[in-house]
């Protein structure tokens, strides 16, 4: 997978400049769950068009093209797979995993090495397109370059990894309600989920 990165790391940035109503929408989303404080890691940092614009100062991907990119706008990134975080134990206060969930090999090992490197009462930020969206069902049929790989989940999907993996205290907002190429205005976020394609969820660490 990561090897479609790589070679398709510039569009893959190039992506967020010509849909910049989508990927503020995104960003809004987000920002409504994303803790004020504390230390944070991205992983599938990509290019770090969203750790930087969060604030979030450490990532993790495996496509070196793409951290190369992410370490030109200031983050702190290694070389890595969600699966095999190379972190020590309760290290980060909360982790954020933008899009990427639908790109890892094993989404519950990803969750529990999150629950391990997260301190007591950590969070994690999952950002979604949600499986059964308007989006989410135009993705499964466009099958683009990055796409015709992913396999989606829906909001329930991703509650239920994440209690499997001894997270719970759930909050999600939900954004753009238009296809990406036809926004032309930023989408506000609404709390819930079941009418934007973008979905952000926060999930808390539990003992």
């Amino acid at each position: 997978m990561s090897s479609i990165f790589d070679k398709h790391y510039k569009k893959y940035d190039a992506w967020y400049d010509t849909h910049k109503f989508a990927y503020l929408s995104e960003l809004n989303a987000i920002r409504k769950i994303l803790p004020k404080r504390g230390t944070g890691l991205e992983i599938g940092v990509g290019t770090g068009i969203f750790a930087a614009s969060l604030g979030i100062k450490f990532g993790i991907d495996p496509s070196e093209n793409m951290i190369k990119l992410a370490g030109q706008r200031g983050i702190d990134v290694k070389l890595g797979i969600g699966e095999s975080l190379p972190v020590g134990d309760n290290v980060f206060d909360y982790i954020a995993i933008i899009i990427t969930l639908c790109f890892v090999m094993d989404p519950q090992k990803v969750l529990k090495e999150c629950r391990r490197v997260l301190k007591k009462k950590g969070k994690i930020i999952i950002g979604i397109i949600d499986k059964d969206s308007f989006l989410g069902k135009f993705y499964q049929k466009k099958k683009s370059v990055f796409y015709k790989q992913a396999n989606f989940f829906s909001v329930s999907e991703v509650m239920d990894l994440l209690e499997t993996a001894r997270f719970n205290k759930f909050s999600c907002y939900q954004t753009i309600f238009r296809l990406p190429e036809k926004m032309d205005s930023i989408n506000m976020p609404h709390r819930g989920f079941g009418k934007g394609g973008f979905v952000a969820i926060r999930a808390q660490k539990y003992l």
